[in-house]
């Protein structure tokens, strides 16, 4: 009777409080996509963030007999993470001997051979939502690759932990790079399923075609879910404040300023030998995530981040700017601080032209929003969660 009695406590509290399920990976639900791929031959789009709970979805795919030909990797590579800017280059997987293709380095799109008697292509990679982040333009080329060659297409769909807003201005297609191949904002607020979905039906594959898509669905989650990554992502993101921090200390990779890269604490700081010390400084050295960091063995001062958390700075419902500004403002050399990188991570010239203006933030802000508004319309047609 007392064990009855707590049961129905638990049960009670989680109604009147709100508490909420665990969310579930595409991936962990192998009954949903089981007899999809049953008896097919399947190619796998992964890396170290591929986990179905302690397994890599590989393995558990190998294990229920399932016939995987070839593993493509993203940037940073398939189980073992490589250094920023490192090249990936094609291999064996020395846990199960299948092919591992590069798709990062020389090419960045699987090739006709290398989908030759493939049916169904699984495309399962942690994304953070930011439209730098180079996992969503892989996808793209995948899907490219599927429709050209007839192979069906299958996301294994994954929480976004930043996927509770969107925000930053829209993409010039004119700018179009690895890091920012759509018109979406800096920050998409979607899933990566969502995201393949809004690239068929807005037509942004080559030539308009489109992939046979499939998304097998996260269970437990919405856009609301503040999901804390098991996994980390990519080297330099090592912690969840640094995820919610990266879509605005990003574009510090633009500028003469670090964004923390050779440190313990990448995108948690920022700072430069010619901003003013108030107190706080770090040296950026040569480690395994980043083993050539800009301002390498060079004394930084600058902004500590690392308790924004903590300081609820983060979670945010939007990009911060006052940052790359302030830095702007306060550097000496302001001929110098921005490098032709910057236009690229903001997909254009606009932001770049507004800061040297000295717009402010809220000016900046205030001109995103009409283009924000219509592509609010447009991520409605391809939402899979509340």
């Amino acid at each position: 009777m007392k064990r009855l009695f707590t049961i129905i406590l638990i049960l009670f509290s989680c109604s009147c409080f709100g508490l909420k399920k665990t969310p579930i990976p595409g991936a962990s639900q192998i009954d949903q996509y089981r007899h999809l791929i049953e008896g097919k031959s399947v190619a796998v789009v992964a890396n170290q963030t591929s986990m179905t709970g302690q397994t890599h979805l590989v393995d558990n795919l190998l294990y229920i007999g399932i016939n995987v030909k070839v593993i493509f990797a993203p940037e940073h590579g398939y189980r073992d993470l490589a250094a920023d800017g490192a090249k990936i280059r094609d291999g064996i997987d020395h846990a199960t001997g299948i092919a591992v293709r590069s798709l990062y380095g020389e090419r960045n799109k699987p090739s006709a051979e290398d989908l030759r008697g493939i049916d169904i292509v699984i495309f399962d990679i942690q994304d953070v939502g930011a439209r730098f982040y180079t996992y969503i333009s892989t996808l793209h080329y995948v899907m490219e690759a599927c429709a050209e060659n007839n192979v069906k297409c299958m996301v294994l769909d994954r929480p976004n932990p930043n996927g509770f807003y969107f925000d930053g201005s829209i993409a010039d297609t004119a700018y179009r790079s690895f890091v920012g191949m759509h018109p979406v904002p800096v920050v998409h607020g979607m899933t990566v399923g969502e995201y393949a979905r809004m690239i068929n039906g807005e037509g942004w594959l080559k030539r308009g075609i489109q992939c046979d898509l499939t998304v097998i669905k996260c269970k437990n989650y919405t856009h609301k879910t503040l999901y804390e990554l098991p996994v980390k992502p990519s080297p330099n993101l090592p912690n969840q404040t640094s995820v919610y921090l990266y879509p605005s200390l990003c574009f510090f990779e633009g500028t003469r300023v670090s964004p923390g890269r050779g440190t313990e604490f990448p995108f948690q700081v920022y700072g430069s030998p010619l901003l003013p010390d108030r107190g706080f400084s770090f040296t950026p050295d040569s480690v395994p995530a980043s083993t050539k960091p800009p301002l390498m063995g060079v004394k930084c001062y600058g902004v500590d981040l690392r308790n924004a958390d903590r300081d609820r700075i983060v979670p945010s419902p939007g990009i911060n700017l006052k940052w790359v500004i302030d830095a702007y403002n306060e550097y000496p050399e302001k001929e110098n601080f921005f490098t032709s990188y910057f236009d690229k991570l903001a997909a254009g010239t606009t932001l770049r032209e507004q800061i040297q203006k000295g717009v402010t933030e809220q000016q900046i802000r205030e001109s995103w929003k009409k283009e924000l508004r219509k592509f609010g319309e447009i991520r409605k047609k391809y939402l899979l969660y509340k």
